[in-house]
């Protein structure tokens, strides 16, 4: 199971994690939910590594739609197997509840291994963006930006996440979270946490189920700036290693 873990300081030629949850439900309460996910790793050469993180979700409640998004990270590392190593980011989102239509940024940053050995991990990011977000109204929680369904900003970037093999190999527990604030306007900044355990059942195929806390302080009017998220299900791990 610890060879499995996507990572882009691994020397590995590729890396795949996928995992779909849902449910649905009808009678007395109506519900219908999928979550997809798709997270993989690229390595041609030693020195250059893309990695790419991909996931969606879809919601009704009583067939009215209440989620229906897509979330796409990207990043292209020179070097991950150093302590030290520079990263190129680039972020493509829609966020049906809180009215956005589209979201990019993309920037550049640093990365630096805190505490890398076989069965832990934990690593710090910084960096800077431009972004742009398009919105489906015009009237916002901040007054300044009323008028203009689009808001372009530049943000800095810090990011922590890890994961620990505990209970003998099985159980892995993993984490992230970032806080992204604007250059120009302290008050437009948001942040999002997850937490997540993989149980291995077999052959790379886990239980999982991971928890995520969002918070986006500039919102349309009447949305709200927080969301939780708690899903269950599976996800499966594949490792392709460069031949020696």
């Amino acid at each position: 199971m610890a060879k499995a873990q996507l990572n882009e300081s691994d020397t590995t030629l590729f890396q795949l994690r996928t995992a779909l949850t849902g449910n649905y439900q009808t009678g007395n309460v109506d519900v219908l939910n999928f979550r997809g996910r798709l997270d993989f790793t690229a390595s041609p050469g030693r020195n250059w590594v893309f990695k790419s993180q991909n996931s969606s979700l879809y919601q009704e409640f009583y067939s009215v739609k209440a989620d229906n998004d897509l979330f796409s990270r990207n990043y292209l590392y020179f070097r991950p197997y150093q302590r030290l190593y520079p990263f190129a980011i680039a972020y493509i989102s829609t966020n049906y509840r809180r009215q956005i239509d589209f979201r990019y940024f993309a920037g550049a940053g640093l990365t630096i291994q805190l505490w890398r050995s076989r069965l832990n991990v934990l690593k710090l990011s910084a960096g800077g963006v431009y972004e742009d977000t398009r919105f489906t109204a015009s009237t916002f929680s901040s007054e300044r930006y009323n008028g203009s369904r689009s808001i372009a900003v530049g943000r800095a970037t810090t990011w922590l996440g890890g994961w620990h093999y505990l209970l003998d190999n099985h159980l892995r527990l993993y984490y992230d979270a970032f806080w992204q604030p604007a250059f120009s306007d302290a008050n437009n900044y948001r942040w999002q946490f997850d937490v997540g355990v993989d149980v291995p059942v077999w052959r790379g195929l886990n239980l999982t189920a991971l928890y995520t806390y969002t918070h986006e302080n500039v919102v349309i009017i009447k949305v709200l700036p927080n969301d939780r998220l708690l899903t269950v299900g599976l996800s499966y791990n594949l490792r392709k290693t460069h031949r020696h």
